[in-house]
């Protein structure tokens, strides 16, 4: 018996993180390299650069989702200060762009990452070719997803 082939699929979409998951993001990927900053410190530096008053308490709130509906003007501030475009909080297609571009930032962060990316300047496209293909040998060997 001949089985039709099975027509394509589209692969599923990520689900769309809710406002505290993206506010949260933000926290946990945006901050000082002696880890994230308060809540009190943003709601200072926020209300420093001449922004809309907003608590600490509001921010936590915000943050695990006990409250959702912000003003425009404080998700305009937060990322002001977080330094994404305001469309991260409303435009799924824009937040997906801004978290690869935070993704990157974190691996940048780790000093052997850094280490390689720049001993990898400067080497010719093949040899660079050839060390991708190590790298993504070396997650898969790891159990890691290409990123």
């Amino acid at each position: 018996m001949v089985k039709a082939p099975k027509p394509d699929v589209p692969a599923p979409t990520p689900a769309a993180k809710t406002l505290a998951e993206k506010i949260d993001h933000l926290f946990t990927v945006v901050h000082p390299a002696k880890g994230e900053y308060t809540h009190e410190q943003v709601a200072k530096a926020i209300e420093d650069a001449g922004g809309p008053t907003i608590s600490a308490t509001y921010l936590w709130q915000l943050r695990k989702g006990m409250r959702d509906n912000p003003t425009k003007k404080h998700l305009e501030a937060l990322s002001g200060f977080f330094g994404v475009p305001p469309a991260y909080f409303f435009d799924d297609e824009a937040a997906a762009a801004v978290d690869a571009e935070l993704a990157l930032l974190t691996a940048l962060r780790d000093p052997k990452v850094r280490e390689l990316a720049i001993r990898a300047a400067g080497l010719s496209p093949e040899t660079l070719s050839t060390l991708i293909d190590m790298t993504s040998r070396a997650r898969q060997l790891e159990g890691l997803a290409d990123p």
